[in-house]
């Protein structure tokens, strides 16, 4: 288990009732940043609502990036650990840990350390299964380079996310900047997707399984990954509030024991995996075998937080004027619950 996390957050176009994102949203890439409200139609893994099992409200990313662990909901992980899970689906997870509505959430690391270094009553108490961003800058036919993007329109997601953060550093290290092309905000996963595939970008940043849809329909080419751009750059915790994680300090120590089961067992046995996957999600088989293999190397399910890798976060924010200064992530983190194996 101390591996480090990476399946990347994989979107869909995708009849999936449990919505999608990375890296990945409010979680700056992953979700959008909208007021927090628990969805009504929340799901029990335990089922039985038995008395026995300790009730906990659970926020992962929406969509196929927290499948896993939904998975691991039905394999039983989390009732082994004693715990009846409650999936709730939040908007904004930094409002509904400080609001009481869930008890802990995944979130994109950069809109953790500041929200929770402007004095938000929250502590990021693991990394998730993957910290390195999932992202794609995929480019309509015709464009062979990142070069090529001068006077092109490049969409970026949402301005200041993680996706944003990514796409800049991408351009810069090929000599351009975001005032050499037309700069866009054009939304994450089928959205992105779909301005690509209309002609309103001529390339975007995108997370998977669209980067494997866009490559095999002839609709677009993979210019450059994420990840080998910004190696280190962190995108994926789980936050809960002060208040929690001092009340119940064993039911967070439960759930992230059976996060990480569920991802250990959906990485070891891929077939079953897939097999459910596809049962949640209306996409082409082959684009999904194409988006597990290319992001094995992200899953790496490794639940320690490096600070070398958070300073060297928040030291491009500031170079990116996404925040205004470098926090002190020791006084944010609480890593005492993460599972020792």
């Amino acid at each position: 288990m101390r591996k480090r996390n990476g399946l990347g957050v994989l979107a869909a176009v995708i009849v999936l009732s449990i919505g999608l994102a990375g890296c990945g949203g409010s979680n700056k890439g992953d979700q959008a940043s909208k007021p927090a409200q628990a969805s009504a139609t929340n799901v029990s893994a335990s089922g039985s609502g038995s008395p026995e099992l300790q009730k906990i409200r659970y926020a992962p990313f929406n969509g196929v990036s927290g499948l896993a662990v939904r998975f691991g909901a039905e394999k039983g992980f989390f009732k082994e650990e004693g715990l009846d899970v409650e999936f709730i689906s939040a908007q904004n997870a930094i409002e509904a840990v400080t609001s009481n509505s869930v008890d802990i959430a995944d979130n994109a690391t950069t809109s953790a350390i500041v929200a929770a270094g402007k004095g938000a009553p929250i502590k990021i108490v693991s990394s998730m299964f993957r910290t390195k961003g999932p992202f794609y800058l995929v480019a309509a036919p015709g464009i062979e380079s990142v070069e090529d993007l001068k006077g092109k329109k490049v969409g970026a997601a949402a301005f200041g996310s993680g996706l944003d953060a990514y796409t800049q550093v991408i351009l810069k290290q090929h000599g351009l900047s975001k005032d050499d092309v037309t700069y866009l905000a054009n939304g994450a996963n089928d959205a992105a997707y779909a301005s690509l595939t209309s002609g309103q970008v001529d390339a975007t940043i995108i997370h998977e399984p669209f980067a494997s849809l866009a490559e095999q329909s002839g609709k677009g080419k993979i210019l450059a990954r994420g990840w080998d751009y910004l190696p280190n750059f962190h995108t994926g915790v789980f936050i809960s509030s002060n208040s929690f994680i001092s009340d119940h300090p064993d039911l967070v120590e439960k759930l992230l024991r059976a996060y990480f089961k569920s991802q250990e067992y959906a990485k070891n046995n891929l077939d079953e995996y897939k097999a459910f996957f596809l049962e949640n999600i209306k996409i082409d088989a082959k684009a999904v075998d194409s988006a597990f293999e290319r992001e094995q190397v992200l899953w790496e399910n490794n639940p320690d937080v490096n600070l070398k890798d958070l300073e060297e976060t928040q030291q491009i924010q500031v170079e990116l004027g996404f925040q205004s200064e470098v926090y002190d992530v020791e006084k944010i983190l609480d890593l005492r619950y993460i599972p020792k194996s």
